[in-house]
């Protein structure tokens, strides 16, 4: 593997296990955001299907922006949108704003998720891709 191809790689993947880490994290402190909002646990959890419902539309947009501009820019805007997404539900002042950030953070995702891939496949040889 050349060197850029390895970059690429890791680059992609820890782009991918830090978006994994903030959706799981979510998981683990439902029922505190649900003390925080005053919330039940179910709509807490309906931020997580929001957030996963929002992962098509960041594909497409993030996806189309790839196709046209190449995969590496929107890729590293992408990562530092949900990274200023995922700091800013932090310090959600209320529940609704809680719910609009995890649907960006959803968008955000699902660009991520297709253009790292992407780029992954781009830049790693064809005998290192598997089947």
């Amino acid at each position: 593997m050349t060197p850029a191809a390895r970059r690429t790689f890791i680059a992609s993947f820890l782009g991918w296990t830090l978006d994994a880490f903030d959706f799981l994290l979510l998981t683990f402190v439902v029922s505190r955001i649900a003390t925080t909002f005053d919330r039940s646990i179910a709509e807490v959890t309906g931020a997580i299907t929001l957030t996963l419902m929002c992962r098509p539309i960041g594909a497409l947009i993030f996806g189309w922006l790839g196709d046209r501009y190449g995969r590496r820019t929107p890729l590293m805007i992408d990562i530092a949108f949900y990274s200023v997404i995922q700091l800013l539900t932090a310090f959600s002042p209320n529940f609704t704003v809680f719910l609009v950030l995890r649907a960006l953070y959803g968008v955000a995702m699902g660009g991520e998720w297709g253009l790292g891939a992407a780029l992954t496949m781009e830049a790693l040889p064809p005998n290192r891709r598997g089947f």
